[in-house]
């Protein structure tokens, strides 16, 4: 475990303004279904919600480039929506996130990504996906490489958010990560595991305990097991670093070079810890490009972490908000 000066932490948020990262990845709707639970249907042993409201939130590379927004970085975002209503409303929430939609290519051929969350008394009851996961391919995938190609030389850093969706394939990948290679950015990925030997050479993977363990064949149950996965995955694809993000536990960081890094939770509360991820690979990304190292861009994402997960639904930290928690000494 390290300690961190505050001033120093402070300064790299303040240098996140302006900061260009592209993100590519998969494009998702997330909406709620809000209400109460008074009975069990007699239709089968299952509440009945009674639906009061109903919200929508952006998920997954929309909820990275909404975090990005709000931590006050230009976030150039590069992904794919049906040509539906779900893809218009995804559009619409994007720009009234102040997220610009140039890079974001409609496909007819597949539907928008939607997660439908019924919530009782602040509780997920169920879920429900409509989705189509083939790879991307034709015309689509060829304007998505176009929109990259057209965005990344203006960018300080990449963020892939890959939830197997069907944007992130090895064709992308080989274009996204040959381009950042040769203007030597670096690329920050929450990684999908069906995909994680296309990520060699990648800057830093923050893949959470399970994901971790699925990707090495090895559950993680004590300390010795994080290590030997954490070690062996950043073994494996030559990263410079992979951050393991371990719920309550904290999280784990393990550098290329032998140095590991503890950072222990600095959340009060757990509310919702849905798009904490995409909150944490967003902060490491920005503060990598602000000039951060690895334990300190981890120490920052490890507070804005802490502050999302205290509102149910995807939610971002925005500058205030981090400093406070930076501010609280909780490290």
């Amino acid at each position: 475990m390290c300690t961190f000066d505050l001033e120093a932490l402070r300064a790299i948020v303040a240098r996140f303004t302006g900061r260009r990262i592209l993100v590519l990845g998969d494009l998702m709707l997330d909406r709620y279904l809000w209400g109460r639970v008074d009975r069990i249907s007699p239709e089968a042993p299952v509440p009945v919600v009674e639906v009061e409201r109903e919200t929508v939130a952006l998920g997954g590379a929309g909820n990275v480039a909404a975090n990005l927004q709000a931590l006050g970085a230009e976030p150039v975002l590069v992904g794919v929506v049906g040509e539906d209503d779900d893809g218009v409303h995804l559009m619409e929430t994007l720009a009234a996130r102040g997220v610009a939609t140039g890079g974001v290519v409609r496909d007819r051929s597949r539907p928008t990504t939607v997660k439908t969350r019924i919530i009782a008394h602040a509780q997920q009851v169920v879920r429900a996906d409509r989705e189509v996961r083939a790879d991307l391919a034709g015309a689509a995938l060829d304007a998505l490489l176009d929109r990259l190609d057209a965005e990344i030389a203006a960018c300080e850093g990449m963020v892939v958010s890959d939830y197997g969706k069907g944007v992130i394939t090895p064709r992308t990948l080989e274009r996204a990560l040959g381009s950042a290679r040769r203007q030597r950015l670096t690329v920050s990925v929450d990684p999908k595991e069906s995909h994680i030997d296309a990520y060699q050479g990648v800057s830093i993977l923050t893949p959470n305990q399970h994901e971790a363990g699925y990707m090495q064949g090895r559950r993680v149950v004590d300390d010795a097991s994080l290590r030997e996965v954490g070690w062996g995955l950043q073994k494996r694809l030559d990263a410079e670093a992979v951050l393991v993000t371990r719920g309550p536990a904290g999280m784990s960081l393990f550098e290329k070079g032998g140095r590991y890094t503890y950072l222990p939770t600095v959340a009060r509360e757990v509310y919702d810890v849905t798009g904490a991820g995409d909150t944490v690979v967003s902060v490491v990304a920005v503060a990598l490009a602000a000039g951060a190292d690895y334990p300190t861009a981890s120490t920052l994402a490890n507070h804005a972490a802490g502050v999302v997960i205290r509102e149910v639904g995807t939610a971002a930290c925005t500058p205030a908000q981090l400093e406070a928690s930076l501010a609280d000494g909780r490290q």
